[in-house]
């Protein structure tokens, strides 16, 4: 299973950076895992601009983010919050990435968590990351992990403080794995069990 980590963030010293890097550990521990972390830094592209597009084409960052996100079963992504939503950098590589066709996002499995220095850890500009990515067909698992007050929450090694908070956010990347590597969907499950109980009426009321 392969599953791709990053943090759309290019501060150097960012608090999703440290995150992520959390989240890819606990994701190696994965049966069968094969993990890789990219930083958003190498992803570079323009602000998108449908001249520019026409013009020159698809940014080479862009589709090198599109290539990691093609030959990922799993994508695990820790944003920040900018102004209570998402943050520009973020939304501006999910447009860029409805440009290609197929999109890259069409039903990947990704995992959002994140961390902001206020209160409410990221979870409003959470809200907002999930809408275009529905849009464009991603699966967004429901549950969520949050930092709140960033600055003070890892110690020196850059781990979290609070050993509650590392075991939950340990707990959710494990069963978003277990989900995400199931071959079938919910709705395939359905789909079985309408069928099985249709069978099962037809035993039992034989015309």
């Amino acid at each position: 299973m392969k599953i791709f980590c990053f943090a759309p963030v290019l501060r150097k010293g960012s608090y999703n950076k440290k995150l992520i890097r959390i989240a890819k550990s606990f994701a190696e521990e994965f049966p069968g895992a094969e993990v890789e972390l990219c930083e958003f830094n190498d992803f570079p592209m323009p602000v998108y601009d449908g001249d520019l597009e026409t013009g020159v084409g698809i940014p080479e960052g862009v589709n090198k983010l599109a290539e990691k996100i093609n030959g990922a079963d799993a994508i695990i992504i820790s944003s920040p919050e900018y102004n209570g939503g998402m943050p520009g950098p973020f939304k501006n590589a999910v447009d860029w990435l409805s440009r290609l066709k197929p999109v890259p996002l069409h039903s990947k499995q990704i995992l959002l968590i994140g961390a902001s220095i206020s209160q409410f850890a990221a979870i409003k500009g959470n809200f907002h990351s999930r809408v275009p990515l529905h849009v464009l067909n991603a699966f967004v698992y429901p549950d969520y992990f949050g930092v709140a007050f960033a600055e003070t929450a890892y110690d020196e090694q850059d781990q979290l403080k609070d050993q509650k908070q590392t075991e939950r956010l340990k707990k959710l990347v494990h069963s978003f794995l277990q989900y995400a590597s199931r071959s079938e969907t919910p709705f395939d499950r359905l789909t079985e069990f309408f069928d099985e109980q249709k069978q099962s009426h037809n035993e039992n009321h034989p015309h």
